[in-house]
Parts: C-alpha cells; structure tokens; sequence
C-alpha cells in the first residue's frame, strides 16, 4: 500500500496554492510533511482525502485514483486534520460506535474495534467519560482513534501534537510510531525534533513547491554536518562568504548568516574570523552547530 501524489496544482485567484508537486509515501514508513505556514501542506492534504478538487494532477492511493473513486479511497484513508473535530458531548465509546457505523462497519466488528483502539489509544482510564470532559491529549487520542476505526491502510495526520504539554507529546509520538509498522503514515507538523524522532523521510513544501524530498539521512548527509552562525553589528552581504561554503540569511536584517562549511569546521572558523577582521566588521557571535533538521529546514526554505 502507498500514497502517490502526482503532479497537483490549486490555485485560488491569482495564487497557486500548489504548484505542479509530486510526492510517494510507502508502508511501514513515516513521511514528514513539512513547510511554513501557507506553503500548501493542509491543501495537499485535504485533496488526497477527497475533500478538495485540484485543478491539476490525482492522489493515487494503492493505485487508486481519489478524483476518479473518493468513497473507494475514503476506505482505505484515515485523516486527522489541524483542528480535530469531534462532538464534545458524545462519549467516547459512542462517538467512535457512530464514525463506525459511517463507514458501514457492522455492530459486532464495530464494538470489537472499538475496544481495539481504546487499548491501542490507552484510553481505557477515560472511557466512560464525555470527550468535552477530556484534555487536549486525550482528545488527540480519540482523534486518533476515530481515523483509525475502519482499519485504514493509509494515515494522514496534519499537526496532531500541536498544543500538546512534553508528557503527551511523548505518549503521543510512541503511538504514531506503534501505528506505522503496518501502514503508511504522513505526519505533517512545524516540531522538528519530532520529525527527527520519528519520519523516516522527508518533504519539505515551499509556496506551493516541493523543493526536498528524500530519506531524512540522506537529507542530512547531502546538507553537511555542521555550519557556523555568524552575527555582526553591520549588515552582511552573502557574496563575501561563499567561498567558506553555503551561506544563507539567518534573520531578515541581514546582519546574521548561516555557513555551511566545506572544511573543517575548526580550520573555517579560523578563516571566517580572519575575513571579518579584515572586513572591520563588529563580531557580535559566532557560534559552530551540528546541522540538524531544523537547520536544513530553515535553509532550504530562506532560499
């Protein structure tokens, strides 16, 4: 089972939402979704749940097309969108028994399912409670659960962490990845370090453009190990400093910079240093980092 979105565009008046993107996600892998706020992330995702129509392109799921069969693809999709909807004064067990019922589950698998997920969502301590009467964790779970109540092959959760305190952020993380040996699962989020805790590949989406997409190993390896991050007093021109290797803004006043170094990064702080004496520029900071993924993030998406 996989996901395969093929060469989406959506444009609302004058902008492109998406922009002739293409993207796979496979079993037993956690796909992280990512891009700034606007970049087209909840617009991929609602066109490959059926609930938008791109003007361009199809969402393939296990070869099926949602533009040409939505109910056939609705069977085999399971979605937990940003703002998670639920009826606050259904209780748990309830409501997960209607969006069974929904889906055409017949009364004796919808009562074992449910009883399924609410061992797997470890929601046996609030089972009897009514989820208006639930944290925002545990309503994550039941979200959870009710994308999961038809036994989906394919899951699409879109920031199901946000708002979360570290103790559910933690509980909620171990789940996703309980739920995504068997299936194929898309995590879109702005938390790197779950990304990083997590995905096993990566998308990264900017003004409607895929501009990376690759196992997030390999991401890391071809973007360097390490970068410097200067700061001066003076404004900086980015020309000055490619020599030293990939250099992008840090902030949007110019006066701090991101280098990806080529050498040796204890050899290139040495130079970098060197250059600025000779440039009389005000040194404010200089500081040396592993790349990480936010790092990468930032660059790719600053470019």
């Amino acid at each position: 089972m996989s996901l395969e979105v093929k060469e989406l565009t959506k444009i609302y008046g004058q902008q492109r939402a998406l922009d002739n993107i293409s993207f796979y996600a496979e079993k037993g892998q956690v796909l992280g979704f990512l891009g700034p706020n606007g970049a087209g992330k909840s617009t991929t995702m609602k066109i490959a749940t059926g609930f938008l129509v791109p003007d361009e392109g199809d969402v393939l799921v296990n070869g099926i097309s949602v533009l040409k069969n939505p109910k056939e693809v609705s069977k085999l999709v399971g979605y937990l969108p940003e703002h998670n909807p639920l009826y606050l004064e259904m209780y748990i067990k309830e409501f997960l028994e209607f969006i069974g019922g929904i889906y055409g589950m017949g009364k004796t698998q919808i009562k074992s399912r449910v009883n399924e997920l609410i061992q797997l969502c470890v929601l046996e301590a609030e089972s009897d409670k009514k989820i208006g009467q639930l944290s925002k964790g545990y309503r994550q779970r039941v979200g959870l659960a009710k994308a999961l109540i038809h036994d989906p092959e394919v899951i699409i959760l879109d920031e199901p962490t946000t708002g979360l305190d570290p103790n559910q952020l933690v509980e909620i993380r171990k789940l996703i990845k309980d739920i995504s040996q068997n299936k194929t699962l898309i995590l879109s989020t702005h938390i790197m370090q779950e990304v990083e805790a997590i995905c096993d590949k990566v998308v990264i989406i900017n003004q409607g453009k895929i501009v990376a997409s690759d196992l997030l190993k390999n991401l890391k390896s071809i973007m360097g190990k390490n970068i410097l991050l200067l700061e001066t007093e003076e404004n900086l021109e980015l020309e000055w400093f490619v020599d030293f290797g990939e250099v992008s803004f840090n902030t949007d006043n110019k006066k701090s910079i991101i280098i990806s170094v080529e050498d040796e990064v204890a050899a290139s702080r040495k130079r970098v240093l060197q250059f600025i004496q000779e440039k009389d520029l005000t040194l404010i900071s200089i500081q040396q980092q592993e790349r990480n993924l936010e790092s990468i993030f930032h660059q790719i998406t600053k470019q």
